[in-house]
């Protein structure tokens, strides 16, 4: 299974968690079953690419997505392509995954999306 974690940079299971999903420079993924990890980067129109980030982050094998927050229409757009999101998440990757694995990161729902983001 694989996580995906917006990040500020390619350290690995070191790197700051980005606190804006779609503007993350890269995406940390950890497969949690082989323990392996990669970082791609974030080449989705908000920075300049093509697509959205669930799109690409779907692409890339990704079923579950920690992140800090997000808005109401990207929740809807990763439940669309079967992505999990939980919202929350902070500090490094490693803090992040331990943070979803004891159950302290919430599910993303329209009532914990992000304010600024609703339209």
């Amino acid at each position: 299974m694989n996580i995906g974690i917006p990040t500020m940079g390619d350290r690995g299971m070191d790197e700051v968690v980005s606190d804006h999903f779609g503007r993350a420079p890269t995406y940390t993924i950890v497969d949690i079953d082989t323990e392996s990890v990669r970082t791609v980067e974030n080449r989705s129109e908000h920075m300049g690419g093509m697509g959205k980030p669930p799109e690409a982050l779907a692409k890339e094998g990704v079923n579950i997505l920690l992140c800090s927050g997000l808005g109401p229409r990207a929740i809807s757009m990763f439940q669309d392509y079967g992505i999990v999101v939980y919202v929350g998440a902070t500090g490094t990757v490693r803090g992040a995954l331990a943070m979803w694995r004891e159950g302290s990161l919430q599910l993303a729902t329209s009532e914990n999306a992000c304010k600024e983001h609703r339209h």
